[in-house]
């Protein structure tokens, strides 16, 4: 992307809100948009693509692939690309799938729309998607509906259409968001092998900073629009140049409790007492042990988190005592 520039329209009028936006991508490399949420790292994602929203434009700048320059290509062309050679994992697995679909028809469309493939071909290579990002049971999953998987299992559906047609850019923005820490790993874990073996190039798109440290070859840091800094990833957070930078990297660093805030929690009394909840459900024939002897108490004025893996438990105990 060369000195790009992106506005959006208003009440009628046009205001820039992405000013001078440069950076390149290599093969097998993960480059990570890091910035607050209106900073503009979605924006120029989406226009990699051809995905700006109806009220946006690019004013400058050009936007190259492979050599060819793509920024000016129509629509109609734009889609012959996408899937192909650029693919996106959006941000939120829910609401990104056709809920009236199952999930093999979906993964199966984007092999249909660039691939002469037979129908047994093409289930195939679904089953053989499905496998390759890690989930189970492979037949079984196949013939399901998006709202019989789990969010992580969601995501992964979308990063197997992502990777059908092995493209040379996947741009995830977002993708592990809306997922607990440990699915957010093994998506983050997946796209690093994927990258390995195919060379494919990620653009990785959070408001994280210390995920993007964690995951990313090289960090670009967006701020009202403009590039605060960009640099390889152990450059930006060891020796950052920017005021914004070191305030993102300090707001990471833990602050310590102070005496009177730990002192306040001893003493206080609990607003609520929780001992030992049991659940059951049944499943047909058989029964789900949600929960097996939990205890706590929540004293007023604290602050009291159930941390755990979605479709664990942590919705359970603040639902009981409450009577819902």
């Amino acid at each position: 992307m060369k000195i790009c520039a992106f506005s959006y329209r208003s009440r009628g009028e046009w205001r820039e809100v992405v000013h001078n936006v440069s950076f390149s991508i290599q093969r097998g490399e993960m480059l990570a948009f890091v910035g607050e949420s209106g900073s503009g790292k979605t924006t120029t994602a989406q226009a990699i693509i051809g995905l700006l929203a109806d009220n946006a434009r690019r004013d400058a700048g050009r936007i190259v692939l492979n050599g060819e320059v793509i920024s000016d290509w129509s629509a109609k062309r734009l889609n012959r690309l996408r899937g192909v050679s650029i693919s996106l994992v959006p941000q939120d697995p829910g609401n990104s799938l056709n809920p009236v679909k199952t999930i093999g028809q979906q993964v199966e469309e984007i092999l249909r729309l660039h691939q002469s493939l037979s129908a047994a071909e093409r289930r195939q290579q679904v089953l053989n998607l499905l496998t390759k990002v890690g989930l189970s049971h492979p037949e079984q999953r196949f013939d399901q509906y998006p709202h019989q998987l789990s969010g992580g299992m969601k995501q992964r559906v979308l990063i197997a259409i992502a990777i059908a047609l092995q493209p040379d850019l996947i741009i995830a923005d977002e993708p592990t968001s809306a997922l607990d820490v440990t699915v957010q790993k093994r998506i983050l874990d997946l796209l690093d092998i994927l990258r390995r073996e195919s060379g494919t190039a990620v653009l990785f798109v959070t408001h994280d900073l210390a995920l993007a440290a964690e995951r990313a070859d090289r960090i670009m840091v967006f701020r009202q629009g403009e590039i605060q800094e960009q640099g390889a990833t152990e450059t930006i957070v060891q020796r950052p140049q920017h005021p914004y930078t070191r305030q993102l990297l300090h707001d990471l660093q833990d602050a310590p409790l102070g005496l009177t805030a730990a002192r306040h929690r001893l003493l206080a009394t609990p607003a609520i007492r929780v001992e030992g909840i049991s659940k059951r459900f049944s499943l047909g024939k058989q029964a789900l042990q949600a929960l097996d002897s939990v205890s706590f108490e929540v004293r007023r004025g604290t602050t009291h988190a159930l941390v755990g893996e979605i479709r664990l438990r942590e919705n359970y105990p603040g639902a009981d005592p409450a009577g819902l």
